[in-house]
């Protein structure tokens, strides 16, 4: 007989059942290995009944139910009589009523038989609502007990899986039985003396547990080392990352000038102490021999461009260049306008008039004339311009700089490595790094994601940063509460202060894309859905400026605007000149309008907690205090009004962060955009395996300590070479 190993073909466990397809072609598995490794994604328990919270049109959802009655109902199809079982089930929440097909009355009969009332079974299919009903459509089942098709050797714990379509359960169940009978010469990365150590099982343990366990704690113990064993890894990898970093040499940006020195001594306020703090840290990261690379993380409006600017003179200082990476033009123009004005004519470096230790500040954008994108490009290559602000412009082959001595990435999130490694490759030398994020992100998030950077926070707020009062607008509940909400921005506009209105999409001309599904009860207790179109910047502007608004000065915003257009309208409203703003995100980030005192974000569970944050902070900026109000249609006690309760329970930014991860999938957070690692973690949850997150980082300093190349562990070194090789891989297969 044909040993399997790993490397085996998953064909060598499948044999010739059309599932094999599925599973290679659907679940992108190939070998037996792949198959050992296809995690269960939760268990239910055999012997009690899923809880169902509410089910949402159209999810594919396995329950545990009770059959509550079965019968077979007969209809006409052409000339011929067809056969319909009709099964209702009970859970621990809805009942589910699911419809079994068949040709001939001894396979619809069959069914029957299967099941019982009473019988227990798995029953798989897509939700949908019909006569009042939920039902699962296109149902499949896997019977418990004493049933006709009964599986005898299920256990209590019956393990659920990542599916394709036509994929279910149990074929997985039975082929994974199959592969870990039969596979053989399982290597193990962690040796007898590190499982030791951290106290994991060896894998093939861990492998039965984690697929076939008796109760949560045998799945619990296969799960922690698979977790540990992943952690270890992404560890070892961004440990030796950081390593390699510091062996980099890069030229020491200290002393020099005295831009700094004056700057500092014209600021009109103190600086908290967290930017001392902080910018003493940089100071001393900048008069290093090895590059800088720090992740600069803080609140909304917490003053880190102003952390980052001084950084930014220090290099201007020791005769070296800075330039500040921007996600938007809005964005990029905003950092250009209140950097220049905070500098004075320290920013007016070669003109008449200008300070002794003046700099010049350029702005590069995609969309500027030519003839002022050849200047600023001049500026960069002859050194005139210490400081350099633009978007994706700068990353063009036409820049260059005399000598880029610091390159700082704002809003990081929104950069991938490719792009922040082709700003740092226009620098002689290496650079020095600072990426800054107003999303604030949980410590192992930032362990896992920015584990290459060092973390800096800030916390604490500058004086005059003024409170901000949150309100969900339930519309679901009371709709006539819009009215009230114009009512209140025209309140605010009366007394002198302007309103931002977020809207998710610019018009409605695109009605599908942005189109919610809402269920719908009629009088006859009917549910149907209807489709409730979000609302659109051009279509709501219109609206308002006609109606409710009437006589205020209003004015759109939106990335479909000509890029003078949009600057335009930021200088006017932030000149007082506009009363109303209805945008889309675009004034997400860096716009600072002291004098703006109220947001209205409509449909607003269309946005991410994070998002919501980010936007509310553009309120409350200039000591007056602040509203933010969160319209929505969501219904109560749905995961989108959650979420908008907890947006307006706290302004803690950590704390909502923590929120948005639990209620999204890391893949969202931990994308190749932001952390060169592959779309999302295979075992790990940031927040759920805190602990061992921390516990792999720990290891990996220690075991690296011990033996950079760790040579004693060469199956633990292939794996962590591997993830490199694939790293490099995908980085030259973008670049």
């Amino acid at each position: 007989m044909v040993s399997i190993t790993p490397e085996s073909p998953v064909a060598s466990v499948f044999g010739r059942s059309p599932k094999r397809k599925l599973v290679e072609e659907g679940l992108g598995i190939t070998t037996v290995g792949g198959l050992l490794r296809h995690f269960p994604r939760r268990y239910v328990e055999t012997n009690e009944l899923s809880e169902v919270g509410n089910p949402e049109v159209g999810q594919l959802l396995s329950v545990v139910g009770e059959v509550t009655s079965s019968a077979v109902k007969t209809f006409q199809r052409g000339r011929k009589v067809q056969y319909r079982t009709e099964v209702r089930i009970k859970t621990n929440g809805p009942s589910f009523s699911l419809s079994f097909f068949s040709p001939y009355a001894g396979q619809a009969n069959s069914y029957v038989e299967q099941m019982r009332p009473g019988s227990r079974g798995l029953f798989t299919g897509k939700t949908k609502v019909f006569n009042g009903t939920w039902q699962l459509e296109q149902p499949h089942q896997l019977m418990f007990g004493d049933g006709e098709g009964e599986d005898e050797t299920l256990s209590k714990l019956l393990p659920v899986y990542p599916l394709t379509n036509k994929l279910y359960v149990w074929d997985l169940i039975k082929v994974i039985r199959v592969a870990l009978d039969l596979v053989t010469d399982v290597p193990d990365m962690l040796t007898r003396e590190l499982r030791e150590r951290y106290d994991v099982l060896d894998v093939m343990t861990a492998l039965r547990l984690v697929h076939g366990p008796d109760d949560y704690s045998q799945a619990g113990a296969g799960q922690r080392r698979f977790r540990f064993e992943e952690a270890l890894v992404l560890q070892l990898v961004l440990a030796r990352r950081r390593a390699a970093q510091r062996a980099l040499g890069a030229q020491a940006r200290s002393g020099g000038g005295g831009v700094l020195a004056a700057f500092d001594a014209r600021l009109p306020f103190e600086l908290t102490s967290g930017q001392r703090e902080i910018g003493e840290l940089l100071e001393s990261e900048l008069a290093e021999p090895h590059p800088m690379n720090r992740l600069l993380q803080g609140e909304v409006g917490s003053g880190k461009t102003l952390v980052a600017l001084r950084a930014m003179l220090r290099v201007v200082d020791s005769g070296g260049q800075a330039v500040l990476l921007a996600p938007t033009e809005v964005l990029a123009q905003q950092h250009h306008r209140s950097i220049a004005a905070m500098l004075g004519d320290l920013a007016q470096g070669g003109m008449l008039g200008s300070a002794a230790d003046a700099t010049s500040v350029a702005l590069l954008t995609g969309s500027m004339p030519k003839a002022a994108k050849d200047r600023a490009l001049a500026a960069m290559a002859s050194g005139e311009a210490g400081i350099v602000i633009g978007t994706h412009a700068l990353l063009e082959d036409s820049v260059a700089f005399a000598d880029l001595g610091l390159v700082v990435v704002d809003e990081q999130h929104r950069f991938g490595v490719k792009q922040r490694a082709a700003l740092t490759d226009k620098a002689g030398s290496p650079p020095h790094v600072l990426v800054m994020t107003a999303t604030p992100i949980p410590r192992t998030v930032a362990m896992t994601v920015f584990g290459d950077l060092e973390t800096s926070v800030l916390t604490e707020l500058p004086a005059g940063r003024a409170p901000i009062q949150t309100n969900v607008v339930p519309l679901a509940e009371q709709p006539s509460w819009i009215g009230r909400v114009w009512e209140r921005v025209r309140e605010e506009v009366a007394k002198g202060h302007q309103v931002y209105v977020v809207c998710p999409r610019i018009s409605g001309d695109t009605l599908e894309e942005g189109e919610s599904d809402q269920l719908d009860v009629d009088e006859d207790g009917e549910v149907t859905t209807k489709k409730v179109p979000l609302a659109a910047v051009e279509d709501l502007h219109e609206e308002l400026s006609g109606g409710a608004l009437h006589g205020l000065r209003t004015a759109i915003l939106h990335g479909r605007l000509p890029p003078e257009e949009k600057d335009r309208t930021m200088r006017a409203f932030a000149a007082g000149e506009i009363d109303v703003l209805v945008s889309t995100t675009v004034i997400e980030v860096g716009v600072d309008v002291h004098n703006a005192t109220t947001m209205v974000l409509l449909d607003a569970d269309r946005f991410g907690v994070s998002q919501l944050h980010q936007l509310r902070g553009r309120v409350g900026r200039g000591g007056l205090p602040g509203l933010c109000l969160l319209v929505s249609r969501a219904e109560a006690d749905t995961p989108a009004r959650e979420r908008l309760d907890a947006v307006a329970a706290t302004t803690d930014g950590f704390e909502l962060s923590r929120v948005d991860l639990e209620q999204r999938r890391e893949g969202d957070v931990l994308g190749a955009n932001q952390s060169g690692f592959r779309s999302s973690l295979v075992t790990l949850r940031v927040l759920r395996d805190e602990k061992t997150i921390i516990r792999a980082r720990e290891a990996a300093d220690e075991l690296l300590a011990e033996d950079a190349d760790l040579a004693p562990y060469p199956d633990l070194a292939a794996a962590v070479t591997a993830v490199e090789d694939s790293q490099r891989s995908e980085f030259v297969d973008k670049s």
